[in-house]
């Protein structure tokens, strides 16, 4: 079964900007979670150039054992925790293959993503074919929008629309949370 979704979020920054906040967020999250064998085991992190397109090339093994419920670990068959993840990072535009050796070819997930300095309003930005495009679902994600979070799940301290930078000067995120040139994700 192959599920089709395009996210679109918009953010009050500059695609410029994000890039450097992704890099940022994927390096520390990258250092957080290695060692002790567990975590994310870097094999590859190279730059690549194909057929025009360059950038960087990554490939991480996510050992996820740690990470589960033990009653899970119990029954979880080897190596079903693991799971490979190459992408190739050519900003704005970047792919993402992320498999599990135990399910080999029953499982796949596959992310393409397009940063563009718009309001999320270009529609098939990966130029799919009319039956394909028809079958995707879109899901526009308001950061600003507090009702889109599950009341559990909800956290003063990290809710994008309450803070406030201190070195940029923007924020808090209101009504038309938009204050630079905003940036596309799907």
């Amino acid at each position: 079964m192959v599920l089709i979704k395009e996210y679109r979020v918009v953010l009050p920054c500059t695609v410029e900007e994000y890039q450097v906040g992704q890099l940022y967020s994927v390096a520390q999250a990258s250092k957080n979670e290695t060692g002790g064998g567990e975590g994310i085991e870097v094999l590859k992190n190279e730059p690549y150039e194909k057929e025009g397109e360059k950038g960087q090339y990554t490939h991480k093994i996510y050992h996820l054992k740690s990470k589960v419920p033990a009653f899970v670990k119990m029954i979880a068959p080897e190596g079903s925790l693991v799971f490979h993840e190459k992408a190739w990072n050519a900003y704005p535009y970047c792919r993402t293959i992320v498999t599990n050796e135990y399910m080999k070819d029953d499982f796949i997930i596959k992310i393409e993503t397009w940063h563009k300095p718009d309001l999320g309003t270009v529609e098939n930005v990966h130029k799919l074919d009319a039956p394909t495009w028809k079958s995707v679902e879109v899901v526009p994600i308001d950061i600003a929008d507090g009702e889109q979070v599950a009341p559990a799940d909800y956290k003063a301290e990290e809710d994008p629309a309450l803070f406030k930078s201190a070195k940029t000067g923007r924020g808090p995120l209101g009504p038309n949370p938009l204050p630079c040139r905003p940036r596309r994700y799907s």
